[in-house]
């Protein structure tokens, strides 16, 4: 593979730089992206898995990417694409190139005005009910108390279950599949596990198509297209619905509380929940796989020309950090005015049909959980916080916290 510019490459296949990069802190992206971006945006890399594939890194590349219909999931030679990972969900292409569009198009009418911001919003005054709840709770426990197993996974998987019309009862279920599901280490552990949630989201359809209900999952049962298609939507929905919302939790009130002036300030002013939900998940990078594109057909980012079959990985941690679009990119900042939007919800027709969910819940959360505990710290130093490596979503195993 060559590389396609006006230049010549820094780098031949034997000495690409190899993925993932090391970081100093989980706060933090790899200071190797930093050093790419600010020589080439656009470069080859090896993944973990060996094969060779274009990096983004930079804000205006990964629009662009994010953007052009000519690079998709799918790939022209699946038998011989590039592969990111191991991982059953992102790890390498998905889908039909002959009929991407046209599902990816289907799924989203679908789904939009389930996911709209006017219907997120009037949620909002539920989650208020679930998050004092689950808070209220909190504090009975005796300390330190872990914030992810009484906050930042609970809350999440409460909506997403009335939203799509799951269970409650059956979150033991689907969690412990979830989290095999993010197994970079075991691909057949991971793959089982996909199988299993796809097999509880079909019984749950059959279910809704006897007797359909106002939720999500009773409209996917009614969709044409193959029962197994539908299956694995649902799956994915069940799945992305709760876990990187989570992350994003945890996240967030770390970067609060090891930023305490960032902390203070949202105490005295609740109202400025918003903006630090957009900051945090601007900053948030618990996993750092990025995601897989694949080019239909030669196309050219950032100056760099793709050809047909090569694989493309869209870094959003790293092009959430370019100072060329935020400036001083390493600070976090709550009162950020963000001239440019963050890509931690994708872009353009990739854009996440989940984000307006996401905001109502992180927006909920970070405008309560400092005025019901002014106190909140962490209970062992941050860098004692055990990460999930081999996790593809990245996170903690426990956010032990007092107050």
């Amino acid at each position: 593979m060559d590389d396609h510019t006006t230049g010549i490459s820094d780098h031949t296949d034997d000495d690409l730089p190899k993925l993932p990069f090391v970081r100093d802190s989980p706060l933090r992206v790899p200071e190797a992206y930093r050093a790419l971006r600010a020589a080439r945006p656009v470069t080859r890399v090896r993944t973990r898995v060996g094969d060779v594939v274009w990096l983004v890194s930079g804000y205006e590349e990964a629009r662009q990417a994010f953007a052009d219909q000519r690079l998709g999931r799918s790939a022209p030679f699946p038998e011989r694409a590039a592969r990111i990972s191991d991982s059953v969900l992102i790890g390498g292409p998905r889908g039909d190139i002959a009929t991407e569009k046209a599902d990816h198009d289907r799924m989203r009418r679908m789904l939009v005005p389930a996911f709209s911001a006017r219907r997120m919003t009037a949620m909002e005054p539920h989650v208020q009910q679930l998050v004092d709840g689950l808070l209220d709770q909190m504090a009975e426990l005796p300390r330190p108390a872990d914030l992810r197993q009484e906050l930042s996974l609970p809350l999440p998987v409460l909506v997403i279950c009335e939203l799509l019309g799951v269970p409650y009862d059956d979150r033991a279920h689907f969690r412990k599949l979830a989290d095999a599901i993010t197994d970079l280490s075991d691909p057949e552990r991971a793959g089982t596990a996909m199988d299993g949630l796809t097999d509880y989201t079909r019984a749950l359809l059959i279910g809704k198509r006897a007797q359909p209900a106002e939720d999500v999952f009773s409209d996917l049962a009614t969709m044409d297209a193959p029962d197994e298609e539908v299956a694995r939507l649902a799956a994915g929905l069940l799945f992305a619905g709760h876990e990187t919302t989570a992350n994003q939790i945890d996240y967030g009130t770390l970067l609060l509380l090891t930023n305490p002036e960032q902390r203070d300030a949202l105490r005295a002013n609740p109202s400025l929940a918003g903006t630090a939900v957009e900051e945090i998940v601007r900053m948030s990078a618990p996993g750092d796989h990025g995601l897989p594109r694949y080019a239909h057909e030669d196309v050219t980012i950032g100056g760099v020309t793709i050809r047909r079959g090569e694989a493309v990985l869209i870094s959003t941690a790293a092009a959430n950090r370019d100072e060329r679009a935020f400036p001083e990119p390493e600070r976090f900042d709550i009162g950020r005015a963000l001239g440019d939007p963050h890509l931690g919800f994708g872009y353009a027709g990739r854009y996440c049909i989940g984000a307006s969910l996401a905001r109502v819940e992180l927006r909920t959360v970070f405008g309560t959980l400092f005025r019901r505990f002014p106190d909140l710290a962490l209970a062992v130093p941050a860098e004692e916080l055990v990460e999930r490596e081999a996790s593809l979503t990245g996170g903690f195993t426990r956010i032990p916290i007092t107050w």
